[in-house]
């Protein structure tokens, strides 16, 4: 078994300003922070209490930056960016003001510009096999079914 030094209340909350400060956070992730630092369970909720208080932790901001980031960077659909959230446990009205902020159009155009450079790489001259790699690809990047299967289904008859 790992033996953990045990951190003060007050250094616990010094280091967790800190990472708050650098990139934002959520109440899980600080909870696993605060664990893997050997604080006693006992402080956690003083500890994110007061980063609450002192606006370190916004689970709201932070579930926007987080959509943001995964959209943006990572192309992710709403379900997968919306799982990995729920994962962090984020609250729903959080999740849904954040991924309501994704232009639709911008969703669409990315879904597309997905498809079309994975539908470069398919080596594949069957029509039935690259319909299906398409699908798998956009489904498992968390696209909504109905969205991917109507897109792929009009770019197979282009």
């Amino acid at each position: 078994m790992k033996n953990f030094k045990k951190t003060s209340v007050h250094k616990a909350l010094d280091k967790a300003q800190y990472l708050c400060a650098q990139k934002e956070k959520c109440v899980e992730d600080i909870k696993q922070k605060l664990f893997q630092w050997g604080v006693n369970k006992n402080d956690f909720d003083s500890i994110i209490e007061r980063l609450i208080e002192e606006k370190f932790i916004d689970e709201e901001r932070y579930a926007k930056a987080y959509v943001k980031e995964k959209f943006t960077f990572n192309k992710w659909g709403k379900i997968k960016i919306e799982y990995a959230l729920k994962q962090k446990k984020i609250p729903d009205q959080y999740i849904q003001y954040a991924l309501d902020d994704i232009p639709e159009n911008e969703y669409t155009q990315t879904l597309e510009k997905e498809l079309i450079k994975k539908r470069k790489s398919i080596q594949d001259t069957n029509e039935h096999t690259i319909k299906s790699k398409l699908i798998r690809f956009a489904v498992s990047k968390g696209f909504e079914n109905g969205k991917v299967f109507d897109m792929v289904n009009s770019m197979i008859k282009e």
